[in-house]
């Protein structure tokens, strides 16, 4: 298989986005295109947040009065400020992505990574059954982790069916409070990519990246501040997803 010209999309939060491991995965593999809509503080799924006098609900991209995207997480309470944050989700990062082939902005990709959890509630996981239920997305609730992920890939799986998708889970941080919560969200993530058919990347157990040998607020081995890895846990990172895009890329023959 020629990788040279095969296109790669990415979405993910502040751990991929720009260049991180994905675009060493991109440089190491020879892909012709990497085409990331990662955003810092993203999550799954859509949200409600409230504050002092205001309301704001996740919008969908194509909504004629779409604030944007924001990756801020300082105390704010600002509204219009707020209603970016809670934009700021892959649901939205993915109609984005469609929106960005559609107009011949992005490369119709031919592999496909998400990366995202690590942000994500516990109070917002769902039900993984429940979110699998039916053939089409039309009842998923988008508001839980379990749906967002299926809906997610879904619509790649949908838009572009000869794309092979995989699915990242979070990296360890240096607490280990973070790792038992990031636990219960893979857990969830995996039925969900598994039931559709989506490869898993193994990151929590295989990158290299261990809570041991980090340090909470501060540098450690392969993180910067205990969750963000630094450019060898960069480099680390995208050698493992490399190593597991490559062994497990496949295509069925055309018709």
């Amino acid at each position: 298989m020629d990788l040279t010209k095969l296109n790669f999309g990415v979405d993910g939060d502040s751990i991929t986005a720009w260049q991180q491991w994905s675009y060493h995965v991109y440089k190491e593999l020879g892909f012709a295109s990497h085409y990331n809509v990662a955003v810092g503080s993203s999550v799954w799924y859509k949200r409600h947040i409230t504050g002092e006098g205001w309301e704001v609900t996740t919008q969908n991209y194509t909504d004629p009065d779409f604030a944007g995207i924001s990756g801020g997480w300082e105390p704010t309470d600002d509204p219009l400020e707020m209603q970016m944050r809670a934009n700021n989700c892959a649901v939205v990062h993915i109609q984005q992505y469609l929106e960005d082939v559609k107009s011949g902005k992005a490369p119709v990709p031919d592999v496909f990574a998400f990366a995202m959890g690590t942000n994500d509630s516990l109070e917002c996981l769902g039900s993984p059954e429940e979110a699998l239920s039916g053939k089409t997305l039309d009842d998923v609730d988008l508001f839980t982790e379990a749906g967002a992920v299926r809906w997610c890939i879904q619509r790649i799986m949908e838009e572009f069916p000869d794309c092979r998708v995989f699915v990242l889970t979070p990296i360890q941080a240096a607490d280990p409070q973070h790792n038992r919560k990031n636990l219960e969200c893979i857990k969830v993530i995996k039925a969900v990519a598994q039931a559709m058919s989506a490869q898993i990347v193994d990151c929590y157990t295989g990158c290299g990246i261990c809570e041991k040998f980090e340090t909470e607020g501060g540098e450690g081995r392969y993180l910067r501040d205990g969750l963000h890895p630094k450019e060898n846990g960069q480099a680390l990172q995208g050698a493992f997803a490399a190593k597991e895009i490559r062994n497990n890329l496949f295509y069925a023959p055309k018709a």
